[in-house]
């Protein structure tokens, strides 16, 4: 049994509508820092509505309605902290890389410009910093002034995962963020994801189950809105406690 640590998100009876349609259904869950959590279940179940409740991106959207609590560090992210402040700790990579149409090093300089840092050696140290945690640097390092546009899939995906890393947050939230790629860009995410779990906690969002039972700690299985099942990974998937979490990991159904 590994060692509990502390937990970064404390999630109490979260529900979330979007209009009369519920969307999240009282959902309980303790996030540990410095771990990979998994969601993993059926398209339209609600794994990435919750996703986005954890750094606010649903505020976005007409006729939402969140209930409950999220707790970031003991702080309430729906009351106690500015939003702004919330997405600067809490870094989102979505699941079509989607850098900015500009030069690879504006692109990881984007988000530390907009807090503020505008020395020329502060920015190339920030830049050269994120691409090498994102494993990129190497190939990259002599074409920063090069259109982010240019670059593969897998290497757009590892730039915003720089960008995200940037601004130097706590989380990263990954929204599917392979289902886009190739296989071997895939496996270069899923190992760059291991390594930042030290520094970072890590959510991800995968319709991969082979993917969450690789990289992730933990797992949680959602079905219409639901949290069937939250637990170790290894625990989801080879002992799963509820027979839809094992329909579903077995391929029965979704």
């Amino acid at each position: 049994m590994a060692e509990k640590k502390p937990a970064k998100f404390s999630v109490q009876d979260l529900s979330l509508y979007y209009g009369d349609f519920k969307a999240l259904n009282q959902i309980n869950m303790e996030i540990p820092q410095n771990e990979i959590i998994a969601f993993i279940g059926p398209s339209g179940c609600g794994k990435s509505t919750f996703l986005k409740t954890i750094n606010r991106m649903n505020d976005l959207i007409e006729g939402v309605k969140v209930e409950g609590k999220i707790y970031m560090d003991g702080t309430d992210i729906y009351k106690d902290i500015d939003v702004i402040k919330l997405r600067q700790k809490v870094g989102m990579v979505f699941q079509q890389p989607n850098p900015f149409p500009m030069s690879i090093y504006d692109n990881v300089a984007y988000g530390p410009r907009i807090h503020g840092i505008k020395k020329k050696s502060q920015l190339d140290e920030i830049v050269e910093t994120s691409l090498k945690q994102a494993a990129i640097w190497d190939e990259v390092k002599d074409r920063l002034k090069k259109n982010a546009l240019g670059m593969s899939g897998g290497q757009q995906q590892r730039i915003c995962i720089a960008r995200a890393l940037a601004v130097e947050p706590e989380v990263i939230l990954m929204d599917e963020p392979t289902s886009a790629l190739d296989p071997i860009s895939t496996l270069k995410i899923e190992d760059l994801a291991v390594e930042l779990k030290e520094k970072y906690t890590i959510i991800i969002v995968t319709h991969n189950m082979q993917q969450a039972s690789r990289i992730s700690d933990r797992t949680a299985f959602f079905l219409t809105g639901d949290v069937i099942e939250y637990g170790e990974t290894e625990e989801i998937f080879n002992n799963p406690v509820q027979k839809k979490t094992e329909d579903y990991i077995t391929g029965r159904f979704g």
